[in-house]
């Protein structure tokens, strides 16, 4: 089999897979006769392996996701994909736009990871394609994507808290543990996560305001344009495939990644609200706001630490720090 890997320094966080190991990934899949002829590693993703794969006779390439090994998995961020396997179902409303899962295994018999293999969708990813088109035109593609995030953040969950659990009875248990997670996780490696641990006390002494989130709603995790297909023939900015539903969370929709970005800057992204409607306002959504910023921070630093960002994570103190005291 022809593979194409990308080069990764010695101590880096993604571990790709051998010839070998694709080769019996797929016949695991597909059965003995199947040959995998190529593979390309495709190098979007940051946390999971990911790779586009011919099978000889077929017409259609496949698209193999291998995730870090268990032993390298921070607690907060522990069987990622398994929580996207059970996120499927309740993802129906936007199936048309979702790849679909052709085969998982979680038993770790050909290799120690976990591994999906979904369908391969038409498009070219958002960020190689969006600036092709006038920034005025751009308006479109956030307007489709706020469509996309109120369809989403519509489904009603049964519990808070991720997907495929630790489900919780309330929000800010969920919250809190979160926090609690993360620290955990900063401190086994080796940063520090006092000012972590001091978000989770204040999302505790305000965990009435927390409450008032009653009804846990489905959370994309991290959508956002990185994880977007667009047509590459389009006249102007048509969404065809969305990806990587990995941190997903029922909960309340504000504390969504995709929010958080949607408010980030004042441009052409101001067309996401057209479609995705207003924001809560009031001082109490005002300061569950403030809670998610700090837990966006702290997994903001976790992740700049996997990725080898030391500049970032020292960054990341100084930011948490301004919103602790917005908190206060």
């Amino acid at each position: 089999m022809d593979l194409r890997a990308i080069e990764r320094a010695a101590d880096a966080f993604q571990r790709g897979l051998t010839a070998a190991q694709i080769e019996a990934v797929c016949r695991r899949a597909f059965g003995s006769g199947v040959v995998a002829v190529r593979a390309v590693e495709l190098g979007l993703g940051g946390y999971n392996s990911v790779y586009r794969v011919e099978l000889a006779g077929s017409i259609d390439a496949v698209i193999l996701r291998a995730a870090p090994r268990e032993a390298v998995q921070f607690g907060s961020e522990l069987h990622l994909m398994r929580n996207e396997y059970a996120s499927v179902p309740w993802l129906a409303a936007i199936a048309p736009l979702m790849p679909q899962v052709l085969a998982v295994d979680w038993s770790h018999d050909i290799v120690d990871r976990d591994w999906m293999i979904q369908t391969c969708l038409a498009g070219v990813p958002a960020p190689e394609h969006l600036g092709r088109y006038p920034r005025s035109g751009r308006t479109t593609f956030f307007r489709q994507l706020g469509a996309i995030t109120r369809t989403v953040h519509d489904v009603r969950g049964p519990y808070f808290g991720r997907v495929a659990g630790p489900s919780y009875a309330s929000w800010s248990e969920a919250v809190i543990a979160s926090f609690t997670q993360i620290a955990d996780d900063l401190e086994q490696a080796g940063l520090d996560g006092a000012d972590v641990r001091k978000a989770a006390e204040l999302a505790a002494q305000g965990r009435a305001t927390l409450d008032e989130v009653r009804e846990p709603r489905l959370l994309t995790g991290d959508l956002w344009t990185v994880n977007c297909l667009l047509d590459a023939n389009a006249p102007e900015p048509l969404i065809s495939g969305v990806l990587d539903f990995d941190r997903t969370e029922f909960g309340d929709p504000a504390a969504d990644w995709t929010i958080r970005m949607a408010q980030a800057k004042n441009d052409e992204r101001e067309a996401f609200w057209q479609s995705y409607g207003a924001l809560d306002l009031t001082p109490a959504a005002a300061h569950r706001a403030r809670i998610y910023e700090a837990r966006h921070l702290a997994a903001i630093r976790l992740e700049r630490h996997r990725l080898n960002n030391p500049k970032a994570v020292h960054e990341s103190y100084d930011a948490l720090a301004k919103v602790l005291a917005q908190l206060r």
